[in-house]
């Protein structure tokens, strides 16, 4: 495959991954609208979406880097996506001192740094899991 096409070809699969990954976020991980909280100018919300948008990044960045084709850069960017979601999950569940949901809801901002920072950590190591 030419170099501009492979290059191209990579690059519209991460996008249409890190799309579909925000998407099955948004669906999953809380019971509230992030993006309408971020149109209400909601900090929190922004900071838990944009941490999970770069997680995210991050492991596809990984998946593109270390795989062997595109079918294996998709398998291993789903199981990327898939590990994001449930990691989240799990924080929802260890949290038992507050609900994250409602913290995003009132525009929490330290639970929106610490969920920010917690996408970030989380898609880094996931990334360096899917090295090989």
């Amino acid at each position: 495959m030419n170099l501009y096409m492979n290059f191209a070809t990579y690059l519209g699969l991460a996008v249409v991954l890190l799309a579909v990954g925000t998407f099955l976020f948004e669906i999953s991980t809380t019971k509230v609208k992030e993006f309408k909280l971020i149109a209400d100018k909601n900090l929190t919300a922004a900071l838990s979406l944009g941490g999970k948008i770069v997680g995210l990044a991050v492991v596809l960045g990984s998946a593109a880097e270390y795989s062997i084709s595109l079918v294996d850069m998709a398998i291993w960017g789903g199981v990327g996506i898939v590990s994001q979601i449930v990691v989240f999950l799990l924080a929802e569940l260890v949290t038992i001192r507050f609900s994250i949901s409602k913290a995003i809801e009132e525009d929490n901002r330290a639970v929106g740094v610490m969920l920010f920072s917690l996408s970030l950590s989380i898609g880094w190591i996931v990334a360096k899991c899917l090295s090989y």
